[in-house]
């Protein structure tokens, strides 16, 4: 009981009319959710090629008002029309009776080295929309008339990113929320006008990863996420065992520890070449909503195009050149 008031105390804090940092969004599945905290990812290891990544997450389920996020990217390189790559990214949190709302334009400049690897130099442009709908129930049956009845506020919201794809190997440093937007509305109550404040936090975060071919008839893919906003720190570690069907189709499983936090096991399968659906679940080992938390859910759903080559010409007459 305790747990679920310190939880509920949190959530009103986040609802008052002071200032109130941000913390971006915990995914198990990482690794298809670079661009959106890394814009230099964006279409750095595609080629003609055109992905959307949808993401669930329900986290900490059966705790009251705890964070609910959904995550759509879409990312694409199509070098013949358009130097670079180009995304948009979409994200979707609900905390309590708080929501945010992302909607980012990437777009990633490839600087080439030959045959170690691609740098991409990113910029991620679009806004942030945070917004409440609460409903208070007062201990007594006299409404506090200092109690905010809504908010909700947009402003602009920036990220930039450089990120390095290798050959079996990648490794990138972000930054978002850039331009620590302040979100704010006067809000009229029966005691006067107040006026609520929200104000974005910069995160960083440090990415890499690795894979180890051959290792047992499979593929070892090693990844590590840092984050931080300077007051909190987290990261994590997880490796996946991915094994080739054949035909396009791979299967993998995998093993996440996230500091502070849980214990994630990884499932995925790709039925068909370019389409990967994958299921993770978190057990909250590492912090104190153990004991009241069923864990954290998280789906993920993936598809990419890839266009053809195009058509080689050949001319044997000099009428047909």
């Amino acid at each position: 009981m305790l747990l679920k008031k310190s939880f509920l105390i949190v959530l009103l804090l986040s609802a008052t009319h002071v200032t109130w940092g941000q913390q971006d969004k915990l995914l198990t599945h990482f690794m298809y959710d670079k661009m959106s905290i890394n814009p230099g990812k964006t279409g750095i290891d595609l080629f003609n090629g055109v992905c959307g990544t949808s993401m669930y997450r329900n986290q900490w389920d059966k705790v009251n008002g705890a964070p609910n996020s959904a995550v759509l990217n879409v990312e694409a390189n199509l070098d013949k029309y358009f130097p670079g790559g180009i995304g948009i990214s979409f994200y979707h949190d609900a905390i309590g009776f708080a929501t945010q709302n992302n909607a980012i334009l990437n777009y990633s400049y490839p600087i080439s080295f030959g045959n170690v690897g691609t740098l991409g130099l990113g910029l991620g442009v679009g806004i942030i929309n945070y917004g409440m709908s609460p409903t208070w129930v007062p201990p007594t049956s006299n409404p506090d008339n200092y109690l905010p009845s809504g908010f909700a506020a947009t402003n602009l919201d920036l990220n930039f990113g450089a990120y390095f794809q290798g050959k079996d190997f990648y490794a990138g440093f972000s930054s978002t929320h850039l331009s620590e937007s302040l979100l704010k509305q006067s809000v009229t109550t029966p005691s006067g006008n107040i006026v609520q404040n929200y104000q974005t936090s910069r995160h960083y975060y440090l990415m890499g990863g690795k894979k180890f071919e051959d290792v047992v008839g499979g593929t070892i893919d090693a990844q590590i996420l840092m984050r931080t906003d300077l007051v909190k720190f987290s990261a994590d570690i997880n490796a996946r065992y991915l094994y080739d069907l054949g035909d396009g189709k791979e299967v993998y499983g995998g093993l996440t520890v996230r500091t502070s936090d849980a214990l994630a096991l990884m499932l995925g399968y790709t039925p068909f070449p370019n389409f990967t659906f994958g299921y993770s679940y978190d057990f909250t080992v590492l912090n104190k909503f153990n004991t009241i938390s069923r864990g954290s859910h998280e789906i993920l759903l993936k598809y990419c195009i890839f266009l053809p080559e195009p058509p080689t010409q050949s001319a044997r007459h000099i009428r047909w050149l």
